[in-house]
């Protein structure tokens, strides 16, 4: 017969994260620095040849080039990542086009999910259909994670970036580890 008085072993919030979830794996991204940039039309292509990639200029898509991303957001409006830490206000001072561009660095962190379940911790908690079909290799949108506003970008097949406020980064990786021990 069971102890009446014995008590559940307990399972620390993000022991799936520290121990490394089989199908999905959860790693804080290193520094990167960040740029929101909004621009008119006619500036992209200034801008791109500043920068050393193709702004995208179509929805749900981004550009890479190295360690460097451009992520489309919005019809004029783009969350570049430069992995390296690559000083990119310098890079756009020579532009020569009217452009705003707000270094987001200290504000933004970001959570690398990869693994044959990423996409299903993701959507535990984000309504997008994460198909590769509907959301293929360098898809990108704005959307949330549970009550978090968060941009997901799709490095690879099973390989995904999450985008948040830095404020933000340990509800988000809660929710994703939660997610990762259920996957």
């Amino acid at each position: 017969m069971a102890d009446p008085f014995a008590t559940a072993a307990r399972r620390p919030a993000l022991a799936a994260h520290a121990s490394g979830a089989a199908r999905a794996s959860l790693t804080p991204a290193g520094p990167a620095t960040r740029l929101s940039l909004r621009a008119k039309p006619e500036a992209v292509p200034a801008l791109s040849a500043a920068l050393g990639l193709d702004l995208p200029t179509q929805p749900k898509r981004a550009a890479r080039q190295g360690e460097r991303h451009a992520l489309w957001l919005g019809p004029d409006e783009w969350l570049v990542i430069d992995e390296s830490e690559a000083p990119l206000l310098q890079a756009l001072d020579g532009a020569g086009v009217l452009h705003s561009a707000v270094d987001i660095s200290h504000r933004n962190a970001a959570i690398l999910v990869s693994g044959a379940g990423a996409a299903a911790v993701l959507n535990s908690g984000c309504p997008l259909n994460l198909s590769p079909a509907v959301f293929p290799i360098g898809a990108c949108a704005r959307t949330v994670l549970s009550k978090a506003e968060i941009v997901l970008y799709r490095t690879g097949e099973t390989d995904f970036r999450v985008e948040c406020w830095r404020s933000f980064a340990p509800y988000v990786l809660a929710v994703l580890a939660e997610a990762a021990a259920e996957v």
